[in-house]
């Protein structure tokens, strides 16, 4: 196994950990720790992929990790930010950290559709021995998926533990930013796969009989 194999790995090994840090709440600051942990697994996709390509070290085994670490870390966080509700310091209400709740099912339905698809899609042109590379659309969806998460776990701290330093203006400003991040990253999620399966319609030609 080769080093981007091995950090596609390790990013796999995070996944459970940044889960268990944001849930524990009887940890001190685990949201924070969690976002941190969840920092460095973003961090590490963009690492493996470049040393595999600097280094002409792209491997079937590593594309197959590299998905699966990537769409097992998204799918985690959204599912995290969507269905573990927050106490704000000093409250006793639990509260979504997407509110209204359905802005964040309905967007992590989407993101969810999305890669389902591309995944039926490139199993599609494996059939037909055709190899599909990644766009800047993709790219640029991934970075904003990952930046929008972050953004609502460092939130979801701060509200956990200085709720009443930010009520009011701040925590208003806060929202407006959070819902800003999910409406780019929902329409990046909808134009990359429109842009993905468009640049490789040759996929659903029949073959010549």
């Amino acid at each position: 196994m080769n080093l981007p194999n091995k950090i596609s790995v390790c990013r796999i090994c995070l996944i459970p950990l940044f889960v268990f840090f944001y849930m524990a709440d009887f940890i001190p600051y685990g949201k924070l720790v969690a976002t941190l942990v969840f920092a460095t697994a973003c961090f590490t996709d963009f690492l493996d992929g470049k040393i595999a390509r600097s280094r002409n070290l792209v491997t079937n085994l590593g594309k197959f990790l590299d998905t699966i670490a990537d769409k097992v870390l998204v799918m985690s966080g959204i599912l995290l930010v969507i269905a573990c509700p927050i106490v704000p310091n000093g409250g006793s209400v639990v509260e979504p950290i997407i509110f209204p709740t359905y802005v964040g099912i309905v967007a992590g339905i989407i993101i969810l559709a999305r890669e389902l698809l591309i995944s039926a899609f490139r199993q599609i042109a494996a059939t037909k021995n055709v190899v599909l590379a990644a766009d800047i659309y993709g790219k640029v969806k991934a970075v904003f998926q990952f930046i929008t998460l972050i953004f609502y776990f460092i939130y979801a701290f701060i509200v956990e533990e200085f709720y009443y330093a930010i009520a009011g203006t701040a925590n208003t400003v806060l929202s407006l930013v959070g819902y800003v991040l999910l409406a780019i990253t929902v329409i990046m999620t909808i134009v990359s796969g429109i842009k993905y399966i468009t640049n490789n319609r040759q996929v659903f030609k029949d073959e010549a009989k």
